[in-house]
């Protein structure tokens, strides 16, 4: 399953994309701020995960578009807590693979 994610802060994307992998996502796309032209870099993914608190309506709208074109789940969340993602991604991906 690929996912991309929609605003959150700059200093967890790394963070971000380690949950994503741990719950077997063979990709992630984390965007927080807008570069360029989102759409080009949006890509199809299976999952878009919106964290709305931090994320502007110019963004929100690229990924909604995208998503429906891509036939993908959208989850809109408020917060943008890695706690937040591991639920979000608990519900949509397979079972958390073991890291050790």
């Amino acid at each position: 399953m690929s996912v991309v994610i929609i605003g959150g802060n700059e200093r967890m994307e790394r963070l971000y994309q380690d949950a994503c992998l741990e719950h077997g996502c063979k990709k992630a796309k984390v965007f927080t701020k807008t570069a360029g032209e989102m759409k080009k870099k949006l890509g199809s993914a299976d999952l878009y995960i919106l964290f709305t608190n931090t994320v502007s309506h110019q963004m929100v709208n690229s990924a909604l578009g995208e998503a429906k074109r891509c036939n993908a789940i959208v989850e809109r969340c408020h917060s943008s807590s890695l706690f937040a993602l591991k639920t979000i991604l608990k519900n949509h991906c397979s079972e958390p693979i073991c890291t050790k």
